[in-house]
């Protein structure tokens, strides 16, 4: 539906939004919560907000590692809630 350059419309202080762009923004929105949505939970839970490592070697292996802890979480709570 979307391409990659898919950017949300903005309003300036003299220029509103249209309704076109409003409801576009929505659909931009609802797509990318739920890519979003994992980061927002590393970030909050898992304190990952800054990767303070030196190399880029170690800064993947650090993202990898948050995407481990993130995916062992999220199966838990799948666990708990009786959908896994």
């Amino acid at each position: 539906m979307f391409g990659y350059d898919a950017a949300m419309a903005k309003a300036t202080r003299a220029h509103g939004l249209s309704i076109q762009d409003i409801l576009r923004n929505k659909r931009i929105g609802a797509k990318r919560s739920r890519v979003e949505r994992c980061f927002s939970v590393m970030k909050r839970v898992f304190k990952a907000g800054h990767v303070m490592v030196t190399t880029v070697k170690r800064a993947g292996v650090k993202i990898m590692m948050n995407s481990f802890v993130y995916n062992l979480h999220q199966l838990r709570t799948l666990a708990q809630k009786k959908l896994a």
